[in-house]
């Protein structure tokens, strides 16, 4: 038997349950992941508590939780490649990643290597919010010299927005609660309050205009840009749904080119990109993990060790 994370309807974090399950075992093509850590996004707890939300991801209750996960091969199937017992790995699972084994099919879905030097608690973190940022800065052409104003930037997705924008050679604007401010000027950006009037602090903190923006929570972000005169196309949103406002460019981690996990891994090992981990928790403290993470108000990133 092994541990699994399940819902049987939907709602707040008291409807996740960690039950005793039988353990998956590694078919053709498979492999088994023995999971150590799982790391959580918002989209885990908007599919968990909102029944449109789990539809647009195919999921159905009763079902498992979470998304991103790290740990090692312990079985693999007949003609799945690239992969070994004992190898190391970090990837998505999702609706099932938060559980003691999950199989996975490489040829489908997201697994990469981890490598020497990061651990599997960073490595959980990066696959959803890694990808989200890269594909987010990628849909708006981000290029050196520019001013990018990013909304939510504290966030899991944020954390990393901000630092990939920097390596571009862009100056950052981060739109934050007041309490994070100091955290992310530590990160490279220069932060904001967001709410009411944003366009008009933007104005104040740059007189000189913001060329691009991205806007990872919600659509404030986005309209503030549209007021400032920053061009649809060089404007992108991650969680406005597939028709954002003003003609702004919708995107996500699934669009983010394939050696995206290579060069945040690579920036992580060389130094030049942190993931900060706002707290762990261990499997059995799941929803207050998950309350946490919807707060909305934490820095970094929320992880699960099992």
């Amino acid at each position: 038997m092994g541990r699994a994370v399940i819902y049987e309807t939907f709602g707040g974090p008291e409807v996740l349950e960690l039950r005793e399950v039988p353990e998956p075992h590694a078919g053709p093509g498979e492999v088994r992941v023995r999971v150590t850590a799982a790391g959580l996004n918002p989209m885990d707890w908007s599919i968990a508590s909102r029944p449109e939300a789990a539809a647009r991801f195919g999921i159905t209750v009763p079902s498992g939780f979470g998304s991103d996960l790290a740990g090692v091969i312990d079985e693999v199937g007949d003609g799945a490649t690239g992969f070994a017992v004992g190898d190391r790995v970090y990837g998505g699972a999702l609706g099932r990643a938060v559980a003691d084994f999950v199989v996975v099919k490489p040829a489908v879905d997201a697994l990469w290597h981890t490598p020497e030097g990061i651990s599997d608690e960073v490595a959980s973190t990066l696959p959803v919010a890694g990808l989200t940022a890269a594909a987010a800065l990628a849909a708006i052409g981000l290029r050196p010299g520019d001013t990018v104003l990013i909304g939510g930037a504290a966030g899991g997705v944020g954390v990393f927005a901000v630092q990939l924008a920097r390596l571009a050679g862009a100056t950052v604007i981060g739109t934050a609660s007041p309490g994070t401010f100091e955290f992310l000027r530590q990160l490279g950006a220069e932060p904001l309050a967001y709410g009411p009037g944003l366009a008009n602090r933007v104005r104040a903190l740059a007189p000189g205009g913001v060329t691009a923006a991205t806007d990872l929570f919600g659509t404030e972000t986005a309209e503030a840009a549209l007021a400032l005169g920053v061009a649809p196309a060089r404007i992108s949103t991650v969680a406005a749904g597939p028709n954002p406002p003003g003609g702004v460019r919708a995107t996500g981690a699934i669009d983010a080119a394939t050696d995206v996990p290579e060069q945040i891994t690579d920036a992580i090992l060389a130094g030049k990109l942190t993931v900060p981990i706002a707290a762990a928790f261990p499997v059995e403290k799941i929803r207050d993990a998950v309350t946490l993470q919807a707060g909305r108000h934490v820095h970094g990133k929320v992880v699960v060790t099992l």
